[in-house]
C-alpha cells in the first residue's frame, strides 16, 4: 500500500514504535479545521502517515475553543492534532494556492472539510484535482452530504445531532431533546473518512488509480441509528427513550445503590436467571412475566422497579462483587477521571505522554498492532505553521 517515498518527521521513535506504523511513507495533505476532518488525519497520523496540516494564516478554528486552554492552546485542538505538522496557506494568494497545488501532486491522501464549494472556486476540488492527479485519494468530509439540497449547507455537531434523530432519542421519556455529551458524529465522520481513505489506498495498489471519498456528520448519525430505524420499521412507532437502558433488552440500565449509581446489563435470558439468583428471586427465571427478553421488555416496568428495591439496599461495591462472581455483566457509572486512572487504562496505555510536555496527556489511538500500542511521536502543532520553516526549505516540495 505505501508509496515508494520516503517518509518524513518522525521523532521520539524506537524500534519496537516502529512496528505499529502501518502507514508509514504514506502522504497527507489536511486541508480543513475544526473537528471532523482533522479526526481522519490524527487517525492516519497515529498509524505512521506523514501528515501535514494547512492552516489559514490566522489558524484553525479550534485553536480558539476555551476556556479552558492548555498553556495558550484549546484542548479540543491538541486532542486531535498530535503526530502532526502545520504549514500556513492564505488560500486568497494565487501564487499560494499553485504551491498547494504542486504539494498535493506529492501527497497520496488528500482529507478536506472546508466550506462546502469554497475548494472548487479555488481549481481544488475533487474533479479538478483526481483529473490532474489520477492517484490521489481525495476525501471529502462534509455537513449534510457530497450530493443533494443540502450538500452546500454547513454545519456543527449539535445542529447534525438533531437533524439526523439522534437528539430526539437521548435523555428521559418525555422530557427535552439532548445532545450527546461529547462530538460522537464529528469523531465518527473521522473515523469514516480514514477507513474510506484506508480502501481507497487498498484500491491504488491494485488498479493504479485513487479515488473520490465522501463522508458526512449527517450520514454517520444516520449509521449510529440504525437499530433505531429498524425498529421503527418492525412497529410502526420510534423506540420510547430509556435514559440508561435500552428499548430491546431488558434489565440492561443503571441501578441506584446505596453509594451510587451502577450498571447492570444482563443481556440474555441465562444471565437473567444468574441475576435473579444474585437478588434473591431465583423464581423469576421460571415466571412466564420474565423467562424471555421479550417477556421482560413487555413487563420492563414491574420488573426494573423491582430490581430497583433491592439494589438500593447495597453498596455499589457489594453488587459488583457479587454479580461479578455470577458472571454477570456489570460496572460502576465512572466521571472521566475515574475511568482514565482506572488500572485497566493504564494497563492499556491508551492514555499517553507527548513529546516535549512532561504534563500533557492525550487519548491516543485506540487501536493496537501485534500487541502494540502506535505512540504519540510527535506533539500537537502548538503554533500556526509550526513547521513553516520546513515547507520553505524544501522550496514549496514535499518537506522531508
Amino acid at each position: 500500500m505505501a508509496p515508494d517515498h520516503s517518509t518524513a518527521g518522525a521523532v521520539n521513535r524506537d524500534a519496537g514504535t516502529r512496528d505499529t506504523l502501518m502507514l508509514e511513507g504514506v502522504r497527507v495533505l489536511e486541508l480543513g479545521a475544526n473537528l471532523a476532518g482533522p479526526v481522519a488525519g490524527e487517525i492516519l497520523a497515529h498509524m505512521g502517515a506523514d501528515i501535514l496540516k494547512v492552516e489559514r494564516p490566522e489558524g484553525d478554528d479550534a485553536r480558539g475553543w476555551g476556556p479552558p486552554f492548555w498553556k495558550g492552546t484549546s484542548p479540543g485542538f491538541l486532542a486531535v492534532n498530535a503526530n502532526k505538522r502545520s504549514v500556513t496557506v492564505d488560500l486568497k494568494d494565487a501564487t499560494a494556492v499553485a504551491g498547494l497545488v504542486a504539494l498535493i501532486g506529492e501527497a497520496d491522501v488528500l482529507v478536506q472539510n472546508m466550506r462546502p464549494g469554497s475548494l472548487d472556486a479555488l481549481g481544488l476540488g475533487a474533479d479538478a484535482l483526481t483529473a490532474k492527479y489520477p492517484r490521489l485519494v481525495y476525501c471529502s468530509v462534509w455537513a449534510f452530504g457530497g450530493k443533494g439540497p443540502l450538500a452546500r449547507k454547513p454545519g456543527y455537531e449539535p445542529l447534525l445531532q438533531a437533524f439526523c434523530g439522534l437528539m430526539m432519542q437521548n435523555g428521559d421519556e418525555g422530557g427535552p431533546p439532548t445532545r450527546v455529551g461529547t462530538s460522537i458524529l464529528d469523531y465518527g465522520t473521522g473515523m469514516w473518512t480514514a477507513i474510506g481513505a484506508l480502501a481507497g489506498l487498498v484500491h491504488r495498489a491494485a488498479t493504479g488509480r485513487g479515488c473520490v471519498v465522501d463522508a458526512s456528520l449527517f450520514e454517520t448519525g444516520l449509521a449510529w441509528m440504525k437499530g433505531h430505524y429498524l425498529s421503527y420499521l418492525s412497529s410502526g412507532q420510534m423506540p420510547e427513550r430509556h435514559r440508561t437502558g435500552s428499548n430491546r433488552v431488558v434489565p440492561f440500565e443503571s441501578f441506584e445503590t446505596s453509594t451510587g449509581p451502577m450498571i447492570i446489563a444482563a443481556g440474555n435470558d441465562r444471565l437473567f436467571a444468574k441475576l435473579a439468583r444474585v437478588v434473591g428471586h431465583p423464581e423469576w427465571a421460571s415466571d412466564p412475566r420474565y423467562t424471555t427478553n421479550g417477556a421482560r421488555v413487555a413487563h420492563k416496568d414491574e420488573l426494573v422497579a423491582a430490581i430497583q428495591a433491592i439494589v438500593a439496599t447495597r453498596s455499589k461495591g457489594q453488587w459488583i462483587d457479587a454479580l461479578e462472581a455470577e458472571g454477570v455483566p456489570c460496572g460502576p457509572i465512572n466521571a472521566l477521571p475515574e475511568a482514565v486512572a482506572h488500572p485497566q487504562a493504564q494497563a492499556l496505555g491508551i492514555v499517553q505522554p507527548v513529546p516535549g510536555d512532561e504534563e500533557l496527556r492525550v487519548i491516543a489511538l485506540p487501536l493496537s498492532f501485534n500487541g502494540v500500542r502506535p505512540a504519540i511521536r510527535r506533539a500537537p502543532p502548538k503554533k500556526i505553521g509550526e513547521h513553516d520553516h520546513e515547507l520553505k526549505a524544501a522550496k514549496g516540495r514535499w518537506p522531508r
